[in-house]
């Protein structure tokens, strides 16, 4: 088949793989189409965790039509009994003669154990179709299996003279409607949603995801928010958080690493249903490579972190985010106003350089995507 014909299906099958982006938690976000002489007999995505692998949804749907066919998928099959059997034993079984994939499996588990499998069942493999588009659409998991820490963006919201907030604290609104409404893309999409108390003190925020203000093309896409949110992380080394806090909520969603020993006031906390991490140290801050590491181990892919100034200048300061989410409103809010980080950068050759991968105007604002430039 030719290459164009590959990429047709390929992105049929990411299209299916994205109707999981909410839902499949620490797992990837797969899809699966089967083609049978130019015809599409079966599909499937995986949704949840501990339901069936696309691949073994796509050919419950294609039957017998699956002999002699091409299987496209977003990920190299698993060759592992995990949850579900072996994907890659299946295929094979189907009688399928060629398989066609976007991206390799970093699990050590499945990597290259798959392909393996099949190309001694005598499967044709193909591999790295859209490749990029797979790696966007499963980037923390990637980047989760390959390192052990959860990818992690950093989104700040800034006037056009950088500046976040008035001096009194006040930053009801910057930014307009549709920019606010795809802060609650990225929130949905992430496993966690970090910030400092330092912000909640400010904000009493609540940091959940509400869908119905998704964007209008992420608003169809299954999800289960109204029964469990992301986690929810507050970075409070003085145990300053109080009881009454929005981000609490009543859905024991709520981590909160401290500095300060077990007291009173964390042993209300627990009654609340929050989870506290206790860092004791000498200097009584946060190590928040430590805290990645954490939810790393609870099987988080994407982090995003929400917060001000000085929290943000920190994560910058220690290259601990891998991505910046950066909106921008046609508004000047005067020097007087607090900066979008606080960091110690005196001198031009300290500067720190971005790579801009994305910028686009959402409604009246822009957002800019960056990671680091190490060029």
């Amino acid at each position: 088949m030719h290459k164009s014909e590959h990429q047709k299906y390929m992105r049929k099958a990411l299209k299916l793989a994205q109707q999981g982006l909410f839902t499949v938690a620490e797992n990837p976000r797969v899809g699966c189409l089967i083609v049978n002489h130019g015809e599409v007999v079966g599909q499937g995505y995986h949704q949840y965790v501990g339901q069936l692998h696309a691949e073994a949804i796509a050919l419950k749907v294609a039957g017998t039509k699956a002999q002699g066919a091409t299987a496209y998928v977003t990920l190299e099959p698993c060759s592992h009994h995990g949850k579900n059997p072996p994907c890659a034993d299946a295929l094979i079984k189907a009688g399928i003669k060629r398989v066609v994939v976007c991206n390799d499996d970093p699990n050590p588990l499945v990597s290259g154990c798959g392909y393996e499998k099949l190309k001694r069942a005598g499967v044709e493999v193909i591999t790295d179709v859209l490749k990029k588009k797979g790696q966007a659409l499963n980037t923390g998991f990637l980047h989760r299996m390959q390192t052990g820490f959860p990818w992690m963006r950093l989104k700040m919201a800034q006037s056009l003279d950088g500046r976040t907030a008035m001096t009194d604290g006040d930053s009801f609104w910057i930014t307009g409607k549709e920019a606010r409404q795809d802060v609650q893309y990225w929130r949905a999409r992430s496993g966690a949603i970090v910030t400092g108390i330092g912000t909640v003190l400010m904000d009493d925020c609540q940091l959940t995801v509400r869908p119905d203000q998704l964007p209008n093309k992420y608003k169809n896409l299954p999800h289960n928010f109204y029964q469990c949110q992301p986690l929810r992380v507050v970075l409070d080394s003085h145990l300053q958080l109080p009881i009454d806090a929005k981000i609490i909520g009543d859905d024991g969603r709520c981590v909160v690493f401290t500095c300060m020993p077990s007291n009173d006031k964390v042993t209300a906390l627990v009654k609340k249903g929050v989870q506290v991490i206790h860092q004791i140290n000498e200097q009584q801050a946060i190590d928040i490579k430590t805290m990645l590491q954490w939810l790393g181990q609870q099987k988080i892919n994407e982090v995003l972190v929400e917060c001000g100034a000085t929290l943000a200048g920190t994560v910058i300061d220690q290259r601990l985010c891998n991505e910046l989410l950066i909106y921008t409103a046609p508004v000047l809010m005067g020097s007087k106003a607090r900066p979008l980080f606080n960091l110690s950068i005196e001198k031009m050759s300290e500067r720190i350089h971005l790579n801009v991968i994305n910028q686009k105007q959402i409604g009246r604002d822009w957002l800019i995507q960056a990671l680091w430039d190490d060029s």
